[in-house]
């Protein structure tokens, strides 16, 4: 069946159990690690699940708005039907590097979620039909009088409709088998959007990359073209959604309804503490 007509599951937030020390990830993956390191304008995001110790993970990016405290990341990381509340509490980890011992000290704590109106998971109900608003955006706290911006940067944030003549550069956190979600990965190459009668609804829109192993806990990672390792910084033109587990992987663009979003996440800084 050809890969456009397939309906992609959403790429779920991982769900690990914790251990600081736990096993590395074996070699001659497909995806490579992001040359140069992983920069601040990208991170990890985790929350704990319960008193067990497993965490919940997903990634996200720094992208630039007034108040200078925003991260763009997918809307399951938020919420999802098997857990329709957003986390007690989360963090976005900046340039993240085998830091989980560490991840609440070097971390930026989540203050508000922003996710589209017509994202409304029911408990037991199909993620699926979610999937074309799968964005969010995400506000967190200042550190020592300075925002997140200002510390580490930030992506310029691009609206739909995405430039189809670019290659994409995919980055995130894989957490699961073969990788272990302790350092940035990445995939690159040009993508296609998905319309026309071979897209099934709850597609249509979504950015297509082929070739791309990354797995869950990249869920929210950034989709970046005309990316300068310079600054560490680029275009943000979608967020990872939903994959099929087999190399094909989709991004979901903010459409231009989100730019309204934006605006409430960024009124929600104005008040923010400073820690």
């Amino acid at each position: 069946m050809d890969v456009h007509r397939r309906l992609l599951s959403a790429a779920t937030a991982a769900v690990l159990t914790v251990t600081v020390h736990g096993a590395t990830a074996p070699a001659a993956l497909a995806s490579e690690p992001w040359a140069g390191g992983a920069p601040g304008t990208v991170g990890k995001i985790l929350w704990e699940l319960d008193d067990s110790g497993r965490l919940g993970v997903c990634s996200g990016a720094v992208v630039d708005a007034p108040g200078g405290s925003i991260v763009a990341t997918a809307a399951h990381c938020v919420s999802a039907p098997d857990r329709p509340e957003p986390p007690a509490e989360v963090w976005f980890v900046p340039a993240y590097d085998h830091g989980l011992a560490t991840y609440r000290e070097d971390g930026w704590r989540v203050l508000s979620f922003h996710t589209p109106a017509a994202w409304q998971p029911q408990e037991g109900g199909d993620i699926a039909e979610l999937l074309p608003h799968d964005y969010a955006f995400l506000t967190v706290e200042r550190k020592a009088g300075r925002t997140l911006q200002q510390t580490h940067g930030a992506h310029t944030l691009a609206f739909a409709p995405v430039p189809a003549d670019r290659d994409v550069a995919v980055l995130g956190y894989p957490a699961a088998a073969p990788y272990d979600g302790e350092s940035l990965r990445s995939c690159s190459g040009p993508t296609q959007v998905l319309d026309g009668p071979d897209a099934p609804p709850v597609n249509a829109g979504g950015l297509l990359l082929e070739d791309c192993d990354l797995t869950e806990g990249t869920s929210g990672g950034p989709w970046l073209q005309g990316y300068d390792p310079a600054t560490g910084t680029g275009t943000v033109v979608a967020v990872m959604s939903a994959g099929t587990g087999t190399g094909t992987v989709v991004g979901r663009p903010f459409p231009a309804e989100a730019e309204d979003l934006l605006a409430a996440a960024v009124a929600a800084t104005a008040d923010g503490p400073n820690t």
